[in-house]
């Protein structure tokens, strides 16, 4: 059985998981599982902060 290559975040405790500041908030944010795929291509931390960033023109 081939053994699957790790991922980003999964299997870490999620104090080493990596993170990146949201451009709208100013917060950080975790790596989390439902972004494995894409996590390059995230910028906000929320739905929220994604609208904001829309409506001002970012």
């Amino acid at each position: 059985m081939a053994r699957r290559e790790q991922s980003f975040g999964g299997g870490r405790k999620p104090s080493e998981r990596p993170q990146k500041v949201c451009p709208v908030c100013g917060l950080p944010f975790s790596w989390r599982k439902k972004w494995e795929r894409d996590w390059d291509n995230v910028k906000y931390c929320s739905d929220r902060c994604r609208a904001a960033a829309k409506r001002s023109g970012e």
